[in-house]
């Protein structure tokens, strides 16, 4: 199961209106490639130790449960339905029958576990938002507490390189 802790973050960052439905996949998901220091560029202590941190919780695969809380509401699906809008996403549809549950959604959501620093103020996430097998976009991004709330932090030079499009 995805610590605890993890959903906060999640929840703050989506709590805006998304413009669309929300459907995250259960199964934690990161884009492997650009872990292991292909991306992220630290040069701090600090930034080492959120790497470091991103790492390890996403060595192995998580399962998100209904555990968050957005404002405007949110799907959770298996890997086999992510795979299955997916599919209806590639082919705008086409399979009347068997897409007829994901008519409205837009983007599957595949989140990774957050990477936190010591004092945890400051997170790792990765956030991959597929509209189709070869159509979608992602990141890994810094997030930051503050006033209550978990909020993305200003773009740096530490994970500048980590946005991706397919």
């Amino acid at each position: 199961m995805a610590p605890t802790e993890a959903y906060a973050v999640y929840s703050d960052l989506y709590k805006e209106p998304a413009g669309e439905p929300l459907v995250f996949s259960n199964d934690s998901v990161t884009d492997i490639p650009q872990v292991n220091g292909s991306c992220l560029k630290p040069a701090t202590p600090g930034e080492r130790e959120l790497v470091a941190a991103f790492e390890a919780a996403n060595r192995q695969a998580h399962r998100w449960e209904q555990k968050f809380t957005v404002a405007q509401g949110y799907q959770l699906i298996s890997r086999t339905q992510a795979s299955d809008a997916q599919n209806c996403l590639q082919s705008h549809m086409q399979d009347g029958a068997r897409c007829a549950p994901y008519k409205q959604v837009r983007h599957i959501r595949f989140l990774g576990v957050p990477g936190f620093d010591r004092a945890h103020t400051h997170a790792l996430v990765s956030v991959v938002k597929m509209c189709g097998r070869y159509c979608g976009n992602g990141g890994i991004f810094e997030v930051e507490w503050g006033s209550g709330t978990w909020k993305r932090s200003e773009p740096s030079d530490f994970t500048r390189e980590c946005s991706w499009m397919y």
